[in-house]
């Protein structure tokens, strides 16, 4: 299949490269150029402009946008409006509120398909975790390219209508944020409790048939692996927040309780008071294990 990619940052990239592994043709373009020249050096289409992108593809155009949610999204798609019609489809594969993403599907001349991506640049070997929503026929057709940027056909699922596939990513990103709070408290307690403890062995032991084992058990044991048990001088501030705070606003309009993801939220706004909490100097460097997001660092 040839695929239309617009943005070639870190996640962009990713989805380039597992799409020409699978044999797919890649037409790509990003702002950056030396990005776009990487990516031919890999095998892409080089493109110059949005514009050149879409006259290179085919009649039935299959255009997957990897950009920052928000206003990029929106410019895109006002270029590429006047040469879509009704028989391509756009993927929104970035991080969008899902009412833009519906707001989107409504005004958008193509079948538009909005994708929630979980993963992260480190999960890139694997794949990722895809969430689609969208018009079903559009999802079925790009099968055999989600199939190649997912961990396969497992990897991915048709998850209703428009907003739908951001709409489950939002709920992932806030259930993340608990996970993240819960074992950075645990963690917390061992650090300062009773006994002086190998964090890194005691995560380890956890990832080896406990109950609470799991990917961000795995990356706590890589960051006291590499930071040691008291996570030499990574700070107490974690960047983030958006994904969270639209979970906490769903609840409330839906008057559905979300008390631990709403304690993450506030903890994670609470960092910025920079008063040294441990579990929260946890959470910034687990977000480099899973995003490959910077670490902020003490002074």
């Amino acid at each position: 299949m040839q695929l239309g990619l617009i943005g070639l940052g870190r996640m962009g990239r990713i989805v380039a490269d597992r799409c020409l592994d699978a044999g797919h043709d890649v037409v790509a373009f990003d702002l950056d150029e030396a990005a776009v020249a990487a990516a031919a050096e890999a095998g892409a289409e080089p493109a110059d402009s949005v514009t050149d992108l879409a006259e290179r593809l085919g009649d039935d155009k299959r255009i997957w946008l990897m950009v920052p949610a928000g206003e990029p999204v929106d410019a895109a798609l006002d270029t590429l409006e006047p040469v879509l019609t009704s028989e391509d489809v756009v993927v929104d594969g970035g991080n969008s509120r899902f009412r833009d993403s519906v707001r989107r599907a409504e005004s958008c001349p193509a079948a538009y398909l909005d994708c929630g991506t979980s993963g992260g640049p480190a999960g890139a070997e694997l794949g990722f975790s895809l969430m689609i929503g969208g018009p079903e026929w559009a999802y079925e057709e790009l099968e055999p390219v989600f199939d190649a940027v997912a961990t396969g056909p497992d990897g991915h699922a048709h998850m209703g209508p428009a907003g739908s596939g951001h709409y489950v990513k939002m709920v992932h990103n806030g259930v993340e944020y608990a996970l993240m709070q819960a074992y950075g408290e645990g963690f917390e307690l061992l650090h300062e409790g009773r006994y002086d403890l190998d964090l890194e062995a005691v995560a380890g032991v956890w990832n080896n048939g406990a109950v609470i084992r799991s990917w961000l058990l795995e990356l706590c044991e890589e960051a006291f692996r590499e930071e040691g048990s008291d996570l030499g001088d990574v700070a107490d501030r974690i960047e983030g927040g958006s994904t969270g705070t639209w979970t906490v606003q769903e609840g409330l309009e839906q008057e559905v309780p979300v008390p631990l993801i709403y304690t993450a939220l506030a903890e994670r706004f609470g960092s910025r008071a920079d008063d040294g909490r441990f579990s929260r100097r946890l959470a910034n460097r687990l977000r480099y294990g899973f995003g490959r997001h910077e670490v902020q660092r003490r002074e």
